[in-house]
């Protein structure tokens, strides 16, 4: 039983001095998934405590299943958006469809047991090469993309945001990661913990009936993925329903409903990883409690399943809500009677499965029989792991001298570049405007703004970043880049950067080279984060993202940020808008090229752009500015392919919408990816430039002038689409 289990031997030594004892095969089980890297964060909490996690505009930092930022006020009410964000990398790579599409599962359960109702999704996604036809690397992207859509669309939540880079370091070991939005009112959030008060409370186990997909799939992703056992490993996958899902969803915004009007503390939590032991066991010991649960009362979609399934399986599309027992028979005929969960999916319910005790112990009793009691800190409290690490070098290299290039050559190239052309093949399978309330939608701008509050003109814009390139030449400055790339894609659409989220994926952390790369990340966000004042709210660490052969995907840190618009109607718009305006660069100038598609074109390394927050500042102070003064008139952040990539994007907005307006550019480098703006303004006179530089016009007609060289902007739009277009049909 021992060999089914990940624990190592000093862990298993460990609790059978606390217990006196060997453990139960429960236990056994139940250990295994909580202290698993995947629920512990054993190697990484104690890191991620540098993080700045605080902020006036913080109503709920990390630390439950979601964080919650101040969006605004309206009619009188404080209202919050929540944020969450996670990976589901592991079971996407061996079952791609269903693995992708239960990351959605999971992440909108997350924001949804927070109080909220769900708004918007988001996925960063990293694939390995699809070039060639048959390539397992293709089948898992395809597969990716699929899932997201089926499940996203299926519960009526559109996705706002999102990026996908395509390279070797993820054929054997793709990234899926998620975000998810939600709105609430401050004062009606939902915690994922017992409250003051909750002895002898009802625990309502609520969903799809339990069943033996996903079981130990905890310990599953705490491990390098082995392409020997990947069918074994498909058990450990669960299986999604994105149709129940919608009922749960409507039949929860209920019960919140019910809670509110009656005025009744509760703690509702998402059954993730570790199934019914850990939801039950974290909600319960989190606030101070132990818990009896009885497995018999749990709906079973197999009979004669072994107990540690039971407990212990992570079967999707459930939750779990500790309720005062006066209210929790009501709560349970919503689900059951009004939205009559039996009838949409087999054993389907709610039901209640235990109770709360005073006594901090974590008891299961199955058939009479009690099967598990561990002291409910002991099992769910946080233990910690120090492994050694090599420590990463920053990359220092002086700044070098960038050759001339051949524009006319180049730019069609990088256009044509798998992290530079359209993904509007990927994102054209997702819903973006179900709801109603989409102002930006997926790829029309640097990231996408919803309207969440009928009668309101708040908005709240999302975006994602974090460039792999970057990650393998330096895992800090990566880290690093990310953040201060996710905020300027907020700030080009006219937002105010509110707060972050993140996805730490790496390689092996016993490993020392990769602990490293893991620490000098943490290193990277929370220095970003602390010049730029933007607490991160939520994130996620995602381990062993590695073949057994020992190929570690790139170090990837990967950010999401949220933006507060106060009016909508300030949303800067894709497109240039008309000749005769002035074309500036606001930024850093400094030419560096490493880590960029330019460099990768000319075969060479370079040097990698340095970041001055004070520069990052005044930039974001030049936009604000241009837009508080009406001059701004359209705005694209510096990103991959550079300058004259974010210009041409510009540019094809404009065609798309039947705009005749191009540009005229002179200037030495333009596709250099130092970061900073491009902005269209009507009057440079009206804002003050410094930090600014002009670059152009733009003009009447369909041509983009660059450094003398003409290009059809309808030409370079069809180089830049058809990339994807066959992999995607």
């Amino acid at each position: 039983m021992v060999e089914s289990v990940a624990l190592r031997d000093d862990e298993l030594q460990r609790i059978v001095e606390r217990l006196g004892r060997e453990p139960s095969v429960v236990e056994l089980h139940a250990f295994d998934a909580q202290w698993s890297e995947h629920c512990s964060y054993k190697s990484t909490r104690h890191h991620l405590k540098r993080l700045p996690v605080s902020g006036a505009g913080v109503v709920l930092g990390p630390g439950e299943d979601a964080g919650a930022l101040h969006l605004g006020t309206h009619a009188g009410q404080a209202y919050a958006v929540v944020v969450a964000h996670e990976s589901h990398n592991h079971p996407s790579q061996i079952v791609p469809f269903e693995g992708a599409a239960t990351g959605v599962g999971g992440i909108v359960r997350d924001v949804l047991c927070m109080g909220a109702e769900v708004i918007a999704v988001a996925d960063p996604l990293r694939l390995g090469r699809v070039e060639r036809a048959g390539a397992h690397a293709r089948h898992v992207a395809q597969g990716v993309v699929d899932g997201i859509a089926a499940y996203a669309n299926a519960i009526g939540v559109p996705n706002l945001a999102g990026d996908a880079y395509f390279e070797e370091g993820f054929d054997e070991n793709c990234l899926v990661n998620v975000v998810a939005l939600g709105l609430v009112k401050e004062n009606e959030l939902i915690h994922s913990y017992a409250p003051k008060g909750a002895e002898d409370w009802a625990i309502v186990l609520v969903g799809k009936a339990t069943d033996p997909s996903g079981f130990g799939g905890a310990s599953f992703s705490s491990l390098a993925l082995d392409a020997t056992a990947a069918q074994a490993s498909k058990g450990a996958v669960q299986v999604p329903d994105p149709f129940l899902k919608s009922v749960l969803m409507r039949a929860s915004y209920r019960v919140f409903a019910l809670l509110r009007e009656r005025k009744v503390s509760a703690a509702f939590k998402d059954l993730g990883a570790g199934g019914i032991m850990g939801c039950s066991a974290e909600i319960t010991a989190h606030g101070g409690y132990g818990a009896q649960i009885d497995l018999d009362r749990v709906n079973v979609a197999v009979e004669r399943m072994a107990p540690e399934v039971i407990a212990v399986g992570e079967t999707q599309e459930r939750l779990l809500w500790v309720l005062p027992p006066e209210i929790a028979g009501e709560v349970v005929r919503i689900y059951n009677e009004e939205f009559t969960l039996p009838e949409v999916a087999y054993n389907a319910r709610a039901t209640i499965v235990g109770r709360v005790t005073a006594e901090p112990r974590y008891v299961m009793r199955y058939r009479g029989k009690t099967v598990m009691d561990v002291e409910s800190e002991f099992l769910a409290g946080s233990i910690r792991d120090e492994l050694p690490y090599t420590e990463v070098i920053r990359h220092t290299t002086a700044v070098e001298e960038l050759p001339a290039i051949d524009v006319e050559t180049l730019l069609p190239r990088v256009l044509a570049h798998r992290d530079v052309a359209s993904r509007e093949p990927l994102y054209r399978r997702y819903d973006a405007v179900v709801r109603g309330a989409t102002v930006l939608p997926r790829g029309a701008a640097d990231a996408g703004v919803l309207a969440p509050i009928p009668g309101s003109r708040l908005g709240v814009a999302l975006a994602v970043a974090g460039n792999p390139r970057y990650g393998r030449i330096d895992p800090g400055y990566a880290a690093e880049h990310a953040v201060v790339e996710a905020m300027r894609r907020v700030v080009a659409i006219g937002a105010r950067p509110i707060g972050l989220t993140n996805c730490l994926n790496f390689g092996n952390p016993r490993k020392p080279e990769q602990y490293g790369a893991f620490v000098a990340a943490v290193d990277g966000l929370a220095r970003a984060a602390t010049e730029l004042d933007l607490p991160f709210v939520s994130g996620n660490v995602s381990l062993y993202n590695e073949s057994v052969a020992g190929a570690a995907i790139p170090a990837s840190a990967i950010v999401a940020c949220i933006g507060a618009l106060d009016d909508v109607a300030q949303c800067v718009t894709p497109g240039l808008k008309q000749a005769g305006s002035a074309l500036l660069w606001i930024g850093s100038r400094e030419l560096a090229a490493g880590g960029s598609v330019l460099a990768e074109l000319l075969g060479s390394d370079g040097n990698l752009p340095a970041i001055s927050y004070g520069g990052e500042r005044a930039a974001v102070g030049i936009v604000h500015d241009s837009i508080v003064r009406g001059v701004l008139r359209s705005c694209r952040a510096v990103s991959d392919g550079g300058m004259l990539t974010a210009l041409a994007r510009l540019a094809f907005d404009a065609m798309l919408r039947g705009r005749s307006v191009g540009a005229e550019i002179d200037f030495g480098n333009p596709l250099c990816e130092t970061g900073g703006f491009i902005c269209e303004v009507s009057d440079e006179s009206e804002i003050d430039l410094t930090g600014a530089l002009q670059i152009g016009r733009t003009i009447a007609g369909t041509e983009l002038i660059v450094n003398g060289a003409r290009f059809e902007i309808a030409r370079l739009h069809e180089i830049w689409s058809r990339p994807l277009a066959g992999i995607y049909p």
